[in-house]
């Protein structure tokens, strides 16, 4: 396991809780879950269905506002800018600037092309400016595939847009969801390996939920989630 890290930056959770539900029907899905990744690090959390780890890449996604606990990304308290008058458009803006996302299966716009995948995502944050999309996409392999839809990739080279397409605007931190779900063996590696090859050549901190232990050899650190509760493996 790599040793890339720079030591500012990054995303720090600090006893996070976050209860979801009323009353009797309240879950406590994280339970003051303390976790800190910080730039250039590649991180893992695996665990079972329902563990809690979709609710930690909520909260580190500014998706949703822990119930107590502080949650720091690249120095913004998310705690304090997602209380408060217009709270949905601040955290909405800076999930646009600061956070990257890779989905299931890539998660790409149907009619886009690759290169369009990238323009979009550029023009979010950018507005008009000129972009040029070659070189994020060759940086992921897919220099190629520029002019490709969706339909016409293959799973693995879905990914790799998507990867392609959560870096584009520079995030300090890369949030990944199961990327190797609808991947075989192979492709799974090869994904998963150029999630760290990029977290470590573009310093950004990534936080990887998945169920797959297989391809945790190219992680830095993993860590496993249990009803809700962290711990270091």
């Amino acid at each position: 396991m790599s040793n890339a890290v720079v030591e500012n930056g990054g995303i720090h959770l600090t006893d996070v809780t976050l209860e979801l539900g009323d009353g009797e029907q309240k879950v406590l899905a994280l339970d003051h879950v303390s976790l800190s990744v910080p730039a250039g690090q590649f991180a893992a959390i695996v665990g079972p269905s329902g563990a809690g780890k979709s609710s930690l890449l909520a909260v580190a996604g500014a998706l949703a506002v822990p119930t107590s606990g502080t949650v720091v990304v690249n120095g913004a308290d998310l705690t304090k800018l997602g209380t408060g008058r217009g709270a949905q458009g601040r955290l909405a803006r800076f999930r646009l600037e600061n956070l990257g996302f890779v989905f299931q299966s890539g998660n790409l716009i149907p009619a886009l092309t690759s290169a369009d995948q990238l323009r979009l995502a550029r023009r979010m944050v950018a507005g008009g400016s000129r972009f040029d999309p070659r070189p994020g996409l060759e940086a992921v392999g897919m220099g190629h595939r520029a002019q490709n839809r969706p339909s016409q990739l293959s799973g693995g080279e879905r990914q790799r847009v998507g990867i392609a397409r959560a870096l584009v605007n520079d995030p300090a931190v890369m949030l990944v969801d199961e990327p190797t779900a609808a991947l075989d063996r192979a492709r799974s590696h090869e994904v998963v390996k150029l999630l760290a090859e990029r977290a470590h050549h573009d310093h950004v901190a990534t936080i990887m939920v998945t169920h797959d232990h297989e391809v945790i050899e190219h992680c830095d650190v993993v860590y496993e989630m249990i009803d809700g509760r962290l711990t270091a493996l």
